[in-house]
């Protein structure tokens, strides 16, 4: 059972930390190459199947590290998955405490081409927050990887 939740934890880590790399590396910098407006527009076209779907990729991820935490027999795969699971909780606690909120703002903006006189443009903001993100997730996918070659 352990070996069929390590490839799960490998497979579900592994998107994680993919898809936050392959955004960091091509889709923000398209993104800041962008006028402001078709930033926005473009912004809302891609979280369209991100914002559904990376949340239940990331927690499933983070409960199933954690099961396997609990379920290794020895102690330096329980500390490996311990670890990866906090870091992947991190992730999902920066996505949906930093990220999401600037994503519901730029979602907000009703034309894109008319921004409200206060737009403060959040791609600088939100860049830095999702390094973060894509950095734990990085160091999770390396941590449980380990602890599958222990287990």
């Amino acid at each position: 059972m352990t070996e069929v939740l390590g490839i799960a934890v490998l497979l579900g880590s592994g998107v994680t930390a993919g898809v936050l790399f392959a955004v960091a590396l091509s889709v923000l910098p398209a993104l800041f190459a962008m006028e402001t407006g078709t930033y926005v527009y473009a912004h809302k076209l891609l979280g369209r199947n991100w914002d559904p779907t990376m949340p239940v990729v990331v927690l499933t991820s983070t409960l199933l590290t954690a099961a396997l935490a609990v379920m290794a027999d020895d102690g330096a795969a329980q500390v490996l998955f311990t670890a990866a699971a906090v870091l992947l909780l991190g992730v999902s606690a920066v996505s949906h405490l930093c990220n999401v909120p600037i994503n519901r703002r730029v979602k907000a903006v009703e034309n894109p081409d008319e921004l409200p006189a206060d737009w403060q443009d959040p791609r600088p903001l939100w860049r830095r927050w999702h390094l973060l993100r894509t950095l734990l997730a990085v160091i999770a996918l390396a941590l449980n990887a380990a602890a599958v070659t222990v287990i």
